[in-house]
């Protein structure tokens, strides 16, 4: 059984962050009904990065869910999604606030339909704050977030981390509550409101930086590179043949990076005591690190590394982490079967279940594949019915 088994999700998000989220819970048993308009459907559809036309992003990220095409400026299509939404457990939207109560479907008017419906709302500044009513991407996240200001090298423009952060971490969030709501309402028989928003999970995850802001000295970090904000040597070097990376974080670790390097010398220079003083004098230990490391192979340095217990590893491209045997034996990449671009591989969910597996249920679907099938199925509309509503373009 999976863990999800029996809870119905109308998603009516796109792009990334809120198909992020369902496609999740559609991997641990839910059963997600993605509502598209008629015309176009999701923007994620375009093929950017493509099998058979078909777009990688929107295959991966509404992996396993059922798929309508409706019409929610039509009467007649509201009313189908309001019925939709008497019959299911949860409704996920990612719509700039006020649009859902243009439309009657604000958390207020479908709890009159379903008072045990859980409303999952994402935007970029959530659905109170001075600017509400901004369009956010997930730039916009990440600069107003803070992350930006400590990314990248010293002196460097702020920087956008290379993946959609904004985005991804607020699917996460978003999926954590919906799963916590869920479990209350199995207690109380209550339904309730989410609302996250995507300046607020980055502006979650600054730890360190913002930590160093709430202390005593009241410090602004700025953009470091790929080093530490307090830890030292924690940062990217450099050997003959390529990069890697170094990870202690107390004394402990830098004495088996001394060992590891035959330098013990260094364990009682003044300028490397501590971490804290040896954060001040990272150019002078890095220098040192790279005088040893650049006369060997990534392959020697990390072989040295790993037999003195130095926390270390290489940095591998895209093509190399994809094809490593840790993906392989994790069963991260999982071929889906889909109906026209074939046999594709798909990011897995990262959470291994002893009793409760997660598992990608099926490939993404056509725009408006199961439309009738949802229709007939959930709503026991007959075809006539459902032939006046193709005929009326509803659906």
């Amino acid at each position: 059984m999976s863990a999800l088994e029996n809870v119905r999700i109308l998603d009516l998000t796109r792009v990334l962050s809120g198909p992020f989220c369902t496609a999740m819970l559609a991997d641990m048993g839910a059963q997600v009904i993605k509502v598209e308009h008629p015309k176009g459907g999701d923007g994620s559809r375009e093929p950017s990065a493509a099998i058979n036309g078909e777009s990688l992003y929107f295959m991966s990220l509404n992996r396993g869910k059922k798929g309508i095409a409706l019409n929610l400026k039509d009467e007649k299509g509201i009313k189908i999604l309001k019925s939709l939404v008497e019959k299911s457990d949860v409704i996920v939207e990612n719509f700039r606030p006020g649009v859902m109560e243009k439309l009657g479907l604000a958390y207020e008017d479908l709890k009159k339909i379903n008072p045990e419906i859980i409303y999952a709302s994402i935007s970029g500044f959530g659905q109170y704050s001075p600017l509400k009513n901004l369009p956010a991407f997930d730039m916009v996240a990440q600069a107003m977030g803070g992350i930006m200001s400590v990314n990248g090298g010293a002196g460097d423009p702020p920087t956008r981390v290379g993946v959609s952060i904004g985005d991804t971490s607020t699917a996460l969030y978003t999926a954590f509550a919906i799963v916590t709501a869920l479990f209350n309402k199995e207690k109380t028989g209550k339904g309730q409101a989410i609302d996250v928003s995507m300046v607020d999970s980055v502006f979650s995850l600054l730890e360190m930086s913002l930590f160093k802001y709430l202390g005593d000295d009241g410090e602004v970090s700025g953009r470091i590179g790929s080093r530490h904000p307090t830890s030292y040597p924690y940062d990217v070097f450099e050997a003959k043949d390529g990069y890697f990376t170094i990870s202690t974080f107390d004394n402990t670790g830098f004495s088996r990076l001394c060992t590891a390097m035959e330098k013990k010398t260094l364990l009682t220079d003044e300028r490397f005591l501590t971490d804290t003083i040896r954060g001040k004098n990272d150019a002078d230990l890095k220098e040192i690190i790279h005088t040893w490391s650049k006369a060997l192979t990534v392959d020697q340095v990390l072989e040295t590394l790993e037999k003195n217990s130095v926390p270390s590893s290489p940095i591998y491209d895209i093509g190399q982490i994809a094809e490593s045997d840790h993906i392989k034996v994790r069963q991260m990449l999982v071929d889906v079967e889909h109906p026209v671009a074939g046999k594709t591989r798909l990011p897995a969910l990262p959470i291994k279940f002893s009793n409760t597996p997660a598992k990608i249920q099926g490939p993404s679907p056509l725009l408006g594949e199961h439309t009738k099938e949802v229709l007939r199925q959930v709503l026991a509309l007959d075809e006539k019915t459902i032939k006046e509503l193709e005929v009326k373009k509803v659906i």
